[in-house]
């Protein structure tokens, strides 16, 4: 292998395919992009919707999942694992026998549960799959707030939440504020059983489609690019804030991330 070829890292994203562009295996691709990293995308499930809701999925067979991330594994040497819907427990399980075979590359987790609007897109067991068989091979796990109360539904406060999600073994948890009643968004991460840091940032007008993917996809293609979890984790926070303050509204519903705002041409 050259060195030009090798000095690119490569992500490998499991993540559904959204026709609208907004989230999904679009979204990764374009965040990843954004941080110098080749996307190797598997689809997870194919979606009806738009930026308006999610109207339809149908999960992709077990093996086809392995497969197709079987395929690249063996062809290209892969710098971090990216997480997205993974909206059954056959799915959950197809990408946990894929995992255990590489421990020692990093796992970001989108826990993907409902859409933006609320329509959950995550069957139970899939949810039960998820907390036994992946939370533990987390490196960074990035719910929000809603989604952390679904995880961990016996605690009885965020901060709780992140404490047992921790005790499942994820390594790092960065929950994020969204959806809280708040004046300013913050995102609050946790490791070794503590709070490590606060992140506060201006809440933004509107709602946004995709922004939970580009957010665990910032921080799997900076730890591809050999930063540190928690440089990694403000880092792609910085990124996604920028993304989300430069999005726009091209259909009839939430605004779409401008993942791409790096490339616009500063004389225009």
């Amino acid at each position: 292998m050259s060195t030009q070829q090798s000095s690119v890292p490569v992500v490998m994203v499991f993540s559904g395919n959204d026709p609208s562009g907004g989230a999904g295996i679009q979204a990764d691709i374009e965040a990843l992009i954004s941080h110098g990293c080749h996307t190797a995308p598997v689809v997870t499930a194919l979606t009806i919707q738009d930026t308006q809701d999610v109207i339809g999925y149908t999960p992709l067979d077990g093996g086809l999942i392995v497969e197709q991330a079987r395929a690249v594994l063996e062809d290209m040497p892969i710098s971090a694992f990216k997480l997205g819907l993974l909206a059954s427990s056959e799915a959950v399980e197809a990408v946990h026998s894929i995992l255990r075979d590489y421990p020692d590359i990093p796992v970001v987790m989108d826990p993907v549960i409902a859409s933006g609007s609320g329509t959950v897109i995550a069957e139970d067991d899939a949810i039960d799959a998820m907390i036994e068989l992946l939370l533990p091979q987390a490196t960074v796990l990035t719910p929000n707030s809603r989604e952390a109360r679904v995880l961990a539904s016996e605690a009885d406060s965020l901060d709780a939440c992140a404490m047992a999600l921790l005790e499942r073994g994820t390594e790092f948890v960065l929950i994020t504020g969204t959806h809280e009643n708040t004046p300013n968004v913050v995102n609050t991460l946790y490791a070794n059983n503590r709070v490590m840091d606060s992140f506060t940032w201006e809440r933004l007008e509107g709602s946004f489609h995709g922004s939970g993917c580009t957010l665990a996809s910032s921080i799997a293609g900076l730890l591809a690019q050999g930063l540190e979890p928690f440089t990694a984790i403000h880092e792609a926070q910085e990124y996604t804030w920028q993304a989300l303050s430069e999005g726009y509204r091209i259909g009839m519903g939430q605004r779409i991330p401008n993942r791409l705002f790096w490339a616009r041409d500063e004389d225009s």
